[in-house]
């Protein structure tokens, strides 16, 4: 059985073999939940790629650990769908985590709609430190990163060094195009966020989040007034 891997005994070359070794996507959510057990959470936003792996971890392991990081500005939609996730995968552990400042306390301290003067400061606040909190209890985090989703993200592998939060990063879903997310999704009748359908590819913050064109970059509408391109939590 392949081993396990942990970020402060790091060996590349285990790491390599590891990444040759897969077979797919369900292998390594397999290998995941059997090596890491309860010290390894899902960090997941619910996008279409977070419903697609929500039921995937769900057929692996049930009662598995799964964080929204609700930063208090997010679409009603996405409020919503947490309620249908959590009627559909009762078993899940999932947990509402939310910042330590409140809207208006991040206002007393930084102004008025940081999001607007400073949206790096803003994610940190209110995506980057509570995951930094939610993550000093595991060894690992799975995201629903694809290679197809931008330039920035076509190196990543299955199994990911991550330099941000020091700890294991696993992506099962690298190798997934947007087509089979969607695929996945209707073939399995999966809730999603109804935004999806009015071209939101890419579902953050409502204050930083707008439609796009359909030919346009699936994360173009994600900061698109600014050359901010990620939250932050996946760049080192």
């Amino acid at each position: 059985m392949k081993g396990k891997i942990t970020y402060n005994q790091w060996d590349t070359h285990a790491e390599e073999i590891l990444n040759n070794q897969f077979k797919d996507f369900m292998d390594v959510i397999k290998w995941a939940y059997q090596v890491y057990k309860n010290d390894i959470l899902y960090a997941c936003s619910l996008g279409a790629e977070g419903i697609v792996l929500i039921d995937l971890i769900y057929k692996v392991n049930p009662r598995a650990k799964v964080v929204f990081l609700d930063t208090d500005l997010h679409f009603k939609e996405t409020y919503v769908l947490i309620n249908k996730v959590k009627e559909r995968y009762p078993k899940l552990h999932i947990k509402i985590v939310k910042p330590t400042l409140n809207l208006d306390e991040q206002a007393t301290q930084y102004g008025e709609e940081l999001w607007e003067i400073d949206p790096n400061m803003c994610c940190t606040i209110r995506k980057i430190k509570p995951l930094q909190k939610e993550l000093t209890s595991v060894d690992a985090w799975i995201s629903g990163l694809r290679r197809e989703q931008s330039s920035s993200r076509k190196n990543i592998d299955y199994i990911n060094k991550d330099t941000k939060f020091k700890r294991v990063k696993i992506c099962p879903l690298i190798h997934w195009t947007w087509d089979d997310v969607w695929n996945y999704i209707h073939l399995n009748n999966l809730p999603y966020n109804e935004l999806h359908d009015h071209n939101y590819p890419s579902i953050g913050c409502e204050k930083c989040t707008l439609p796009v064109n359909k030919k346009s970059d699936s994360r173009s509408g994600r900061w698109a007034n600014s050359e901010k391109k990620e939250c932050g939590l996946h760049q080192a």
